[in-house]
């Protein structure tokens, strides 16, 4: 059996080892001279950035695609626990330290709100059972029959799918602070708290669960591991040729053809990119009359855009955590600018990630490396990022130096910044969208888009826009999902 996988993301990669252990033959095509997708590496003067995820969770879903083949994971990347996951900053400048360590935790929180250390610890017990039936049992399951979604609906209503993380949250914690705190996950995905069904909250358990990893040398490590196996096991990998075709005989996928004219056949395409471009661009928009699917592509809201500046300083900030979330004044105010208004707030939210902090290989001797990410409409929003991008940068160049940075701008000796249209140019998402759809109730499981086309035969998902969705485990479970429909 022969496969084709097009784009080299964590779900490509995941798909193209789970492939060729089942024996196919496996041709790996990317657009970029890279591997990666948006976990690429830009390196600068001695400063390397990694280009996306910087999160790392569930490590087993990394090292389970060594296992495959009998390697052992620590021959080809290095994943370090860290102590303090996220480092929490108010807009009063009041700080938390968000970990695994509950008696810190409840502490920390007691300080707070004391009323709240019971509702904490009852949340936690409640995100454990969403965590065991949509992780645990249902993340790799296909969802490409109603009947499937049709028997999970009771269990789902049960665990209050209906409610939104932010609800879910304010049900047990009465603080404004914790609430923001304890529900911000959907944006590390793409969605919005305040719509984003409570089924994400599993994220807060799986955290737990699993502790919050760095992978030292960068996420972009893990990559050269996966690109390695890859090698070692006879992938074919393809680089700087991007697919412009897929190629259709009636319902049937036939092969690909590349931006230099070569015709790649085969029956089985496996797509990492973006389902909406894959269907628009790829397939012409050519979804042979099927009423409803168009329906469905129509209707769907997509996540928000990012602006992520990088920067390196000549200066070391030791106060400044691996992970750091500010959160500005106006909270559900700002989200809805960004989500729904689609226009830009000066009263920004950011995460800011120093790697720096674990790992003295990402900057020059004596320097320090980061990204800051802050979250922005998607390209729906029409704003011309050729003059909002440079504002926008010195914007949170100013917020951080007034937070937690001060002298930032003079320190500054490298920098640059990417926006939704590097998203929508650059790795073809629509609308320039982070995280591709959003992760509603009424775009999750059978109403995203499915692992296996509803369209064609021989063509398949992974990644961000299908079940179960955005982030590395979602996107690797995705892989996942595809091991039990081939």
């Amino acid at each position: 059996m022969n496969s084709i996988v097009i784009g080299s993301g964590f779900g490509g990669i995941a798909a193209a080892l789970r492939l060729r252990s089942k024996g196919h033959e496996v041709k790996l095509i990317e657009k970029h001279p890279d591997l990666g997708g948006r976990a690429r590496v830009f390196q600068r003067n001695g400063f390397i950035y990694d280009g996306g995820p910087t999160v790392i969770t569930a490590p087993y879903l990394i090292y389970e695609l060594f296992e495959l083949f009998q390697k052992d994971p620590k021959n080809y990347i290095k994943l370090s626990p860290l102590k303090v996951w996220y480092q929490f900053i108010f807009e009063d400048k009041s700080k938390f330290n968000y970990s695994g360590n509950e008696l810190e935790m409840k502490k920390q929180i007691k300080e707070i709100n004391e009323d709240d250390v019971n509702g904490y610890e009852q949340l936690v017990n409640f995100t454990k059972k969403i965590f065991d039936k949509g992780f645990t049992e249902l993340a790799d399951v296909p969802f490409d029959k109603p009947f499937v979604m049709m028997q999970q609906l009771p269990a789902l209503l049960k665990l209050k799918s209906y409610k939104s993380v932010y609800s879910l949250v304010s049900s047990y914690i009465k603080n404004e602070k914790l609430r923001r705190m304890l529900s911000m996950h959907p944006l590390l995905v793409g969605g919005n708290p305040f719509t984003t069904t409570s089924i994400y909250g599993l994220i807060l358990y799986l955290e737990k669960k699993w502790g919050i990893h760095y992978s030292m040398g960068g996420t972009g490590n893990i990559i050269k591991g996966f690109e390695k196996l890859m090698k070692e096991e006879g992938i074919k990998i393809i680089k700087g040729r991007e697919v412009t075709k897929i190629i259709t005989n009636q319902k049937k996928i036939t092969g690909i053809q590349l931006d230099n004219q070569t015709i790649i056949e085969s029956n089985n395409v496996v797509c990492n990119a973006d389902p909406p471009a894959v269907y628009e661009k790829m397939l012409n928009g050519n979804t042979r009359n099927s009423f409803l699917f168009k329906w469905k592509k129509n209707r769907m809201e997509y996540s928000m855009g990012l602006f992520v500046y990088y920067f390196g300083t000549k200066k070391k900030y030791e106060n400044v955590e691996h992970h750091t979330i500010k959160f500005g004044t106006k909270y559900k105010e700002h989200l809805d600018d960004i989500f729904n208004n689609k226009k830009l707030n000066d009263d920004i939210s950011y995460y800011l990630h120093r790697p720096s902090a674990t790992d003295k290989s990402m900057a020059p001797e004596g320097n320090d490396c980061f990204y800051v990410l802050v979250p922005v409409p998607n390209n729906q929003s029409k704003l011309d990022w050729n003059v909002e991008g440079q504002k926008m940068r010195d914007l949170v160049v100013d917020k951080m130096q007034q937070d937690l940075m001060p002298n930032l701008r003079e320190n500054i000796v490298e920098d640059f910044y990417l926006t939704p249209d590097y998203f929508e140019k650059d790795l073809n998402t629509k609308y320039g969208s982070g995280f591709s759809i959003q992760p509603k109730f009424s775009q999750s499981a059978y109403f995203r888009f499915h692992n296996k086309s509803e369209i064609y035969d021989g063509l398949y998902f992974v990644g961000a826009g299908t079940h179960p969705g955005a982030g590395v485990p979602g996107v690797l479970s995705s892989a996942k999902v595809l091991d039990k429909i081939l």
